[in-house]
């Protein structure tokens, strides 16, 4: 008889393309997965996997099982999403994905709020940039992902996205800096300006470079930082100014330590979507948190019907 572990396994070999990226993925040594995969085959008397230098790659028999495991697999989800109660769960997890600045400025209350309505029930946070967050999606590592900005639009047809609000950005700048008493500035005004920003391969460094790029401006780099807390503190030192997330410097603001501006004539805007894979039913924990979540955003009831 067939083994629902071993079909998992067996489906995280192909996601990961190898044993020992599977292994990773599951927590397992290298040679386990691959005593479990020999079970397999011995089991149902053929080879399933093309085993090369570069990793493994499926027989026509491991095709055909692949599909009876990915429909297996769902029908098992559709099954514990359908009969559980999370009300009555003594213990159980939803694990999320989330780009800088979501992660810090957003989750936190959210999982706070779900926590307190579900005690038993823990969330687990995985920071990453958009293509991270998207290939933990898909590789079903996260349960599901919120991200900031964009999209490569090369995506698979099986990851779901939906606009949940819009992110408004702001030019911020530290006391003492010239514009530290202006509301908006021309857009042309910052070229020579000293820049901090995030990292190239980051999709709101990317996004930023193409606005500048749109009005013929050259920034002047003078730090790259992966996350808004770091990006704040530098430019409260006057190194530099930068654009960030209304969420994220609303303390700062307040406090007087920061101060935005608006470009004149350019919207600054972006949006925070979720992602998930449309192919596999949400667990029910995860189920659970983007109901509790629907209070604040409404269009996720469609998700989750």
């Amino acid at each position: 008889m067939l083994s629902l572990y071993k079909l998992e396994i067996f489906a995280t070999v192909v996601e990961a393309g190898s044993f020992s990226t599977a292994a990773q993925r599951l927590l397992m040594t290298q040679s386990a997965v691959s005593q479990h995969m020999q079970d397999l085959e011995a089991s149902l008397g053929t080879r399933l996997f093309n085993r090369g230098r570069r990793g493994v790659t499926l027989t026509t028999s491991g095709e055909r099982l692949l599909t009876y495991t990915r429909d297996i697999l769902r029908l098992v989800a559709e099954a514990e999403s359908a009969v559980t109660d999370v009300e009555n769960l003594v213990d159980g997890q939803v694990s999320i994905g989330a780009t800088p600045g979501v992660d810090v400025y957003l989750l936190p209350e959210w999982i706070q709020a779900f926590r307190t309505r579900y005690r038993n029930l823990k969330a687990a946070l995985q920071t990453g940039v958009t293509s991270e967050i998207v290939s933990g999606v898909l590789g079903h590592r996260l349960d599901l992902g919120l991200i900031e900005g964009e999209l490569d639009g090369g995506e698979p047809a099986r990851l779901g996205q939906m606009v949940m609000q819009d992110i408004c950005l702001q030019v911020i700048v530290g006391p003492g800096h010239p514009w530290w008493n202006r509301e908006k500035v021309s857009i042309d005004l910052l070229a020579g300006q000293p820049f901090v920003t995030r990292q190239p391969r980051s999709k709101t460094r990317i996004w930023i470079d193409q606005i500048l790029q749109a009005h013929h401006i050259q920034p002047d780099i003078v730090a790259e930082l992966d996350n808004p807390e770091s990006i704040k503190r530098v430019v409260m030192t006057g190194m530099g100014i930068a654009i960030l997330p209304e969420y994220a410097t609303r303390t700062e603001i307040a406090a007087h330590t920061l101060h935005p501006l608006s470009l004149d004539g350019v919207a600054l805007r972006r949006t925070l979507k979720l992602v998930w894979d449309r192919e596999t039913p949400f667990p029910p924990v995860a189920r659970a948190f983007l109901t509790h979540l629907a209070r604040h955003f409404p269009q996720l009831l469609t998700v989750t019907a």
